[in-house]
């Protein structure tokens, strides 16, 4: 399995992989890790029950049963480019993936690959001082990614060959310890997929999947989940429901969520299928190389067609769930951009430059225009009964080669019949 999703927005760049260099090494075997080195070692660990090339899920599909029927795989093949389509008929909001000629709102986001700018800083040069790309992304086969290294790599040293992939020193050291890094000739296997015991007990619930791989999972959250458990012993959150989903496709990895939303929000919660995966994307985090894109239902009318919130937002000491704008506070900036306007309403979609909890609802709530439905922050429930807040949007790179990945989420039913009923108000 080659671990490119099947909603790709695009066929992946092909990578320059082979240079002309002054060394090829001849074949031979080396185990990382083990002092003697042993010639011809077979691959373990043919576990995780057959999932050998195990293909990823079509973008969009709706009614994914955690305790239904997996889906069947293709065997390292890519699906057709995904079919999601962005919100429309929002009064000709623009594409949030389109960068602004004044660098403000959701769309000036103005990257091309994230992540990928720091690798190409941080590559070595092989033997006579030829740059090299990374290495391609491999297939996968049981636990084991297998990579066919470019004639200039063949029998170079492997703390040379390593310089050439995404993985962390760290982790490098771990594979080597744990006898996860195979070399022979010009192959290399990496047991990046190794059999894990799921950390949440499985409960059953229907999930929209959006996207999936070998590398990542993305599921679209209904309102009324938490992404996972916020007091000792709690069942039923996201993080259950994706145990069970995993249980019955028959994916041994534990549950590990990148990133939260509210409980009463909806949209795409990311999980890193692996410790390699976790590292890159919580990286990625830090450098604000996955973008969140969201749409919310305002009360008001917002004087701006763009803007940009800038409110440091602390704890409130009378009131233990809430959040405030407070000058001792976090820094938050949320930037916004008119979609649609109504009769006391302004539908706005917003890109978070930092993620701190509840930032949309304070941030709104603190230039006068909570979300509609949101009691907590001021918010009427005439037109809906929760706060009018979804991600519309995800967009995250890949985590060995940097392309940039992106899911678009479609809007609840309960966000619909709201617009709906506005439109037919005006």
């Amino acid at each position: 399995m080659n671990g490119a999703g099947r909603n790709r927005q695009g066929k992946p760049k092909q990578q320059k992989g082979q240079q002309q260099g002054e060394r090829r090494g001849g074949p031979g075997s080396r185990s990382a890790g083990d002092p003697k080195q042993q010639r011809g070692r077979g691959v373990p660990g043919q576990g995780q029950s057959g999932r050998a090339g195990r293909g990823g899920a079509e973008q969009g599909r709706a009614g994914v049963s955690a305790g239904g029927r997996a889906q069947p795989r293709s065997a390292g093949g890519r699906g057709a480019p995904g079919s999601s389509r962005p919100v429309s008929g929002r009064g000709g909001a623009p594409d949030p993936r389109r960068t602004n000629a004044g660098g403000v709102g959701p769309g000036a986001t103005g990257r091309s690959g994230p992540g990928r700018g720091e690798r190409r800083e941080t590559r070595s040069a092989l033997p006579g001082g030829i740059a090299e790309p990374l290495l391609k992304l491999g297939r996968r086969k049981a636990e084991w990614m297998e990579l066919r290294l470019p004639g200039e790599l063949a029998g170079a040293p492997l703390q040379q060959i390593m310089k050439f992939t995404p993985l962390a020193p760290k982790l490098v050291a771990k594979l080597a310890q744990t006898h996860g890094i195979m070399l022979q000739g010009s192959s290399l296997r990496l047991a990046l997929f190794p059999r894990e015991t799921r950390d949440f007990p499985p409960d059953w619930m229907e999930l929209n999947v959006l996207y999936e791989d070998d590398f990542t999972l993305v599921v679209n959250k209904p309102s009324g989940y938490e992404v996972h458990p916020s007091e000792r012993g709690q069942r039923g959150t996201l993080a259950h429901g994706v145990a069970a989903y995993y249980e019955m496709s028959g994916q041994d990895v534990r549950i590990r969520h990148i990133h939260r939303i509210d409980k009463e929000t909806t949209g795409p919660v990311l999980y890193a299928k692996n410790e390699f995966t976790h590292y890159q994307y919580d990286k990625a985090m830090r450098e604000k190389s996955i973008e969140r894109i969201y749409l919310a239902l305002a009360e008001g009318r917002l004087p701006q067609e763009r803007g940009t919130i800038n409110l440091p937002i602390g704890q409130d000491r009378h009131h233990s769930t809430r959040r405030r704008v407070s000058e001792t506070g976090d820094a938050a900036v949320t930037h916004y951009e008119v979609a649609e306007r109504f009769e006391g309403y302004t539908l706005v979609r917003l890109r978070l430059e930092t993620g701190r909890t509840h930032q949309i609802r304070v941030h709104l709530a603190a230039i006068g225009h909570p979300l509609a439905g949101d009691g907590l922050y001021g918010g009427k429930r005439t037109v809906i009964s929760r706060q009018a807040l979804h991600g519309e949007r995800l967009i995250w790179p890949h985590p060995w080669t940097g392309e940039p990945l992106s899911v678009l989420a479609p809007l609840p039913a309960d966000f619909e019949a709201a617009l709906a009923k506005l439109r037919t108000e005006l």
